[in-house]
């Protein structure tokens, strides 16, 4: 990530920090939470915290690469505040880095509780960063949103079952079922209508949603998976499970490990000549720079898509549309768009909608009441907390996109199937992973 914006450090934005930014001023984050020293982590009636979590180094760092730009972004709209009751509530925000685990997700959620004082915490991205932080809130009676986690991973992983709802805790996103519907679209659109398909699924919260879900959907629809085992992440050897493959001799290929694990695993497939002909990828590929750094294998691997600048909708926070807001970032940035973008915008739009739709926004619970009575349109399309597929939980909807050699960068998304979600334009074909 380029700029002095830097959040591999925890900041603190303040009001008149955010100012200073949206005037241009130099310097990094560092430089606007030195007001705050000697505060004692108190918090005035009029003044709102919220923690931001998000794994900004470690293996799932790709899902945080658009973080500073965004909170850079919003710093002039954030800086505005907003009038409640005669009173002018100004917003501040503390970043904390996951570091891609579990334990530090836990570790800062409870420090931005016990120390910052903030009074709703929002998190992204994956169950390793967003359960801890909901479960430390939740048992800390905090408010939070979370989001790039599979509903189910996020819900039935933290121990609930269906009919149930936490009382501190909402997230949106799109579910595993979803995630079946899209790449079953896809393989039956090139014409596999039944067979055997791949199964990598690692031993970790994600794929044992998907583990638990995706075979009884496939038997549905006439498929057999393939699951090669259980395996743990950080796993340097995949031949075993190519091995597998292999001999399953199946036309197509489904994962969810964490990227480096891909990475690893597609390189030594394409090594000992393992070539599904169509693989549809879930966690993995989502971001530019996987694409970048495995190359031409990268051609025409398919994966879901929930944002993208094809997206017809705006931003609550500032009218920007989603082309408008992937145009931006490529131009401040030099990188190409992400998908969080629109994730990380739209956190904030429901952080501030339930601040100020709450009759008094210092009140945590009516926050937390707020948060799941939600209905809102932004950057992320409509989000429907009330209407499930649990309480609290609001779904996005899914396309289908595939990686091809680009233009201005080495390689695009296009989105190549929209059957879950027509209002979104399809901008590419799908082909085969490998023909």
């Amino acid at each position: 990530m380029t700029g002095s914006f830097e959040l591999t450090r925890r900041h603190i934005l303040r009001t008149a920090g955010l100012g200073a930014l949206a005037a241009g001023a130099a310097g990094s984050l560092a430089d606007c939470s030195s007001s705050l020293k000697g505060s004692g982590g108190s918090n005035s009636g009029t003044t709102l915290r919220i923690g931001y979590v998000s794994p900004q180094t470690g293996s799932l760092s790709s899902f945080a690469q658009s973080d500073q730009f965004v909170l850079k972004r919003l710093a002039p709209v954030l800086a505005k505040g907003f009038s409640k009751g005669g009173k002018t509530y100004t917003v501040e925000i503390v970043v904390e880095d996951s570091q891609s685990t579990t334990t530090q997700a836990s570790a800062v959620t409870t420090k931005l509780i016990t120390q910052d004082q903030v009074n709703l915490v929002v998190a992204s991205a994956t169950p390793d960063t967003a359960n801890p932080v909901s479960s430390v809130c939740e048992a800390n009676g905090v408010p939070n949103v979370t989001t790039i986690v599979p509903w189910e991973a996020w819900f039935f992983g933290r121990g609930k079952t269906h009919g149930q709802s936490f009382q501190w805790s909402t997230c949106f996103f799109v579910g595993v079922d979803q995630l079946y519907q899209c790449f079953e679209s896809m393989w039956h659109k090139l014409g596999v209508e039944r067979g055997k398909v791949d199964c990598l699924w690692p031993n970790d919260t994600d794929a044992n949603a998907f583990r638990s879900a995706f075979p009884g959907y496939m038997k549905a629809d006439g498929y057999t998976a393939v699951d090669s085992g259980a395996y743990q992440d950080g796993l340097t050897d995949f031949s075993p499970e190519i091995a597998t493959f292999k001999g399953s001799a199946a036309e197509l290929f489904t994962c969810t490990p964490i990227p480096p694990d891909f990475q690893t695993f597609w390189k030594q497939a394409a090594q000992q000549g393992y070539k599904p002909k169509l693989a549809t990828v879930a966690k993995v590929m989502l971001f530019p720079a996987e694409a970048v750094a495995l190359g031409t294998l990268s051609n025409n691997i398919a994966t879901d898509v929930w944002w993208s600048p094809q997206n017809p909708y705006t931003s609550t926070l500032d009218g920007v549309s989603a082309s408008a807001l992937a145009t931006a970032y490529s131009q401040s940035t030099g990188n190409q768009w992400s998908q969080a973008l629109g994730s990380c915008y739209s956190l904030f739009e429901i952080a501030l909608q339930a601040f100020k739709n709450a009759s008094d926004p210092t009140d945590k619970a009516e926050i937390a009441a707020q948060l799941k009575s939600m209905k809102i349109t932004g950057i992320s399309g409509p989000l429907d907390f009330t209407s499930g597929p649990e309480h609290g939980v609001a779904l996005q909807k899914l396309c289908g996109g595939q990686w091809k050699p680009g233009t201005t960068f080495p390689w695009d998304m296009y989105i190549v199937d929209n059957s879950l979600n027509p209002a979104v334009p399809t901008n590419g074909t799908l082909a085969w992973t490998n023909p």
